[in-house]
């Protein structure tokens, strides 16, 4: 952005809000029309007869200072002299040259609706598809510019398949459903005639100077396209291809077809959202937009409509990739435990004594440690996270002290309750010991369920496990550090881009909601996370 259109977004909402006064329903056709006319596109409007559709033309051309509108209603016996001007009888008298009067006609009009576009000849409609493609008008001669920022194009029907208008239909490249007025409240308002039709006034300090759309277009030119943005357009263009693959569509599978000619002035047309919302480069946000120029045909319009929800609830801010990372960072921490838990756990061994069988633990090995006046207390470290062990200890149990003699004792004979410490707390309380079906020895928490304990001293001698075990939590440690940027970085863009002139709604409100969504789901998932990561981080402190 230069320095002198810091403004313009500021400009662009009063505009955008002057030429919505008083309509009813046509709010985001007006705001994409202005959109299209900013960036120099075409607009194909669709629907019945009757709902304003060359109203929303009329309005447009009010938003340029100076300038000429055309209109015409196409029928099959239109012919050329009626959309650009008449033969000039007088220089073929003269010269034999055959040379139209343009001057009110559609080759020096700014906004042009051609309402029932389809309906026109061959004649019209391959001339039309010149002065769109090379904004030119061939005049015997001469070639003139032609001066037209908006073509507004409308019809009850799509062109006929094989008709030859492929191309020029191609070019239109926003395309709006209008419909009659749904909500109750605007139709009684408009029965009883309280809008104000007709009646705006565009300020001189909005209305758009010839000088001034000039100078935008290169601008435009200028703005960025991030390669992250890039990938977001190619996930949904993946995304429609699927969708055009699948068996069951009602429609033909071509009517999902995009030309890269489409998507090339689609990117255009985002490169101007983001010039007129005050940015220099393209954000995920205006990638909305192309929900208006992918669709071919109202069966298409339904798919593009749903593919587009989907991917504003997932793609458009990595939601679904920072939630992807958050689970596999969960199972990553979920395997690591367990294999840590199958490592460290202490398997107790058995003897028999007097016919019956024994078990035994030794603790040879293991380290000794003091506790107030209490020695010889050897360490069980907890393999797993819990709510503690004891009543007397609120948080997670790291770590529990017992004596080793009356421990060696109690759990000849399998469970047995024995006093201890917990942690760093040095008052006494009963700890509940079992082994497992598979001899492993376990502590009991406060809800009763068993944790895998390893004997500090005994179980912690493989320092390269330790290593590696740690360079798998960091693993998954930077993948849920990756999805909560993920999430906070999608937080920033939606902020950078909000106030947006010209995106639906919404699909606006729906992809608010959807990042709100997966923050509180990658929350959720992080809480669970993080006590087990943090646990495996500090397991060799545990065992000291």
């Amino acid at each position: 952005m230069t320095t002198n259109n810091v403004l313009l977004p500021e400009r662009i909402q009063k505009l955008v809000k002057a030429l919505s006064h008083g309509v009813y329903e046509r709010e985001n056709a007006i705001r994409l029309c202005l959109l299209a006319a900013l960036s120099g596109e075409s607009v194909f409007l669709l629907g019945p007869p009757g709902i304003a559709k060359s109203y929303i033309a009329k309005r447009l051309i009010k938003a340029f200072d100076d300038s000429q509108f055309f209109e015409y209603l196409m029928t099959r016996f239109s012919t050329p002299e009626e959309v650009f001007g008449p033969l000039s009888i007088q220089e073929l008298k003269d010269n034999g040259k055959y040379v139209r009067l343009t001057e009110g006609y559609l080759p020096t009009a700014d906004v042009v609706f051609l309402d029932e576009i389809w309906k026109a000849g061959p004649a019209i409609l391959n001339t039309l598809l010149t002065v769109v493609n090379e904004r030119v008008f061939r005049n015997g001669s001469e070639v003139l510019p032609v001066p037209m920022r908006l073509l507004v194009t409308a019809s009850n029907e799509l062109p006929e398949p094989d008709s030859g208008l492929d191309a020029l239909y191609d070019r239109m490249l926003v395309r709006i459903f209008v419909n009659r007025i749904q909500e109750k409240g605007n139709f009684r308002r408009l029965l009883m005639g309280e809008g104000k039709e007709g009646e705006i006034t565009i300020g001189s300090d909005i209305a758009i100077k010839a000088h001034e759309y000039s100078q935008w277009q290169q601008q435009i030119e200028h703005v960025a396209l991030p390669d992250t943005v890039f990938e977001k357009i190619y996930a949904l263009k993946m995304m429609l291809e699927r969708e055009a693959e699948k068996d069951g569509n009602n429609f033909p599978a071509d009517e999902l077809y995009i030309s890269d000619r489409r998507w090339k002035k689609a990117v255009r047309l985002l490169k101007a959202s983001a010039f007129f919302n005050g940015r220099n480069e393209v954000n995920p946000v205006d990638l909305l937009l192309l929900q208006e120029c992918l669709w071919h045909s109202p069966e298409s319009r339904n798919v593009v409509t749903d593919v587009m929800r989907n991917f504003a609830q997932s793609v458009c801010f990595n939601q679904d990739e920072a939630l992807l990372l958050a689970n596999e960072a969960n199972e990553d921490s979920r395997e690591l435990v367990q294999e840590i838990q199958s490592e460290l756990g202490h398997k107790v061994e058995t003897e028999v004594s007097m016919r019956k069988e024994k078990y035994f633990v030794d603790l040879s090995r293991a380290r000794r440690y003091s506790v107030n006046m209490a020695k010889n207390l050897i360490k069980f470290v907890m393999l797993d996270a819990n709510p503690s062990v004891s009543e007397k200890e609120k948080g997670d149990s790291r770590w529990v002290y017992v004596e080793a003699g009356e421990f060696e004792k109690k759990i000849k004979n399998g469970a047995c309750e024995v006093y201890g410490y917990v942690n760093k707390n040095p008052n006494l309380c009963m700890l509940r010991f079992d082994i497992d079906s598979e001899r492993r020895l376990m502590i009991k928490d406060i809800a009763n369920r068993p944790v895998a304990v390893a004997i500090a001293g005994v179980d912690d001698n493989d320092a390269a496990a330790f290593e590696q075990w740690q360079a798998r939590n960091e693993s998954a440690i930077a993948k849920i550090d990756e999805a909560k940027h993920l999430i906070r970085l999608g937080h920033a863009q939606l902020s950078a881009a909000l106030p947006h002139h010209f995106a639906n709604s919404e699909l606006l409100e729906l992809l608010a909601t959807s990042i709100t969504d997966t923050e509180e789901a990658l929350q959720r998932q992080a809480v669970k996370f993080e006590k087990s990561a943090f646990r495996v981080r500090m397991l060799a402190e545990y065992f000291a």
